[in-house]
């Protein structure tokens, strides 16, 4: 996507940690001598949520998805979790927020002193409003996608054995292909020919 979208570039590019969250771009990276893991989301979502259960500092707040879901997501992290620090959360309307309500939001998740402020807004619309609203928070934002379903149970993760073998995102497409198709099929695709494109040009650069 960031190839084909100027802004997204940028914002990633200015980012303070980006993780490789898919299988491929993991391979890719070491590939080209990176050393590196694929951290995907909820994983890494579950590792923060029983370190801050366990000292109790650090609370979270959770922008994003529906109110159904943050209910369930609530439910359940105080269930797994006990101890977990909830400081708010918030379903945004899927149009456009006004300038009043973004305000109003903004000054909702300042108030509510959270030191963790989760975003589940899928890519890239949850790393441009990480960028629109950087600065405006005392606590760190981080982009977790799909993260908020898989949690509060609403959307099954792929079985290990499809997570090993870096094909999770499979699994994904074939459980909702309706949603995924494009993103996955014309995105995965868009990947495999820009870095094939990338490994000629690396071959031609050795080669002088």
């Amino acid at each position: 996507m960031a190839h084909d979208d100027a802004l997204y570039r940028q914002v990633l590019n200015s980012s303070a940690l980006t993780f490789p969250d898919g299988a491929p771009v993991a391979r890719l990276m070491r590939k080209r001598g990176f050393e590196t893991e694929r951290v995907a989301g909820p994983d890494f979502m579950e590792e923060v949520f029983k370190l801050t259960a366990r000292d109790g500092r650090l609370s979270h707040f959770f922008y994003g998805s529906s109110e159904k879901t943050l209910a369930l997501l609530k439910e359940r992290l105080n269930s797994r979790f006990p101890g977990i620090r909830i400081a708010g959360m918030y379903s945004p309307p899927f149009r456009e927020l006004t300038k009043e309500e973004d305000e109003a939001v903004t000054e909702r998740i300042k108030s509510s002193g959270a030191e963790l402020i989760w975003i589940g807004l899928g890519a890239p619309k949850q790393e441009k409003w990480m960028f629109k609203h950087k600065g405006a928070f005392c606590g760190v934002m981080l982009g977790v996608g799909a993260g908020f379903d898989f949690h509060a149970g609403t959307v099954k993760r792929a079985p290990l054995s499809w997570q090993r073998l870096g094909l999770e995102w499979l699994y994904r497409l074939i459980s909702d292909p309706r949603r995924l198709f494009k993103r996955y099929l014309v995105t995965n695709t868009k990947f495999i020919l820009y870095t094939a494109g990338m490994g000629r040009t690396g071959s031609k650069r050795k080669k002088k």
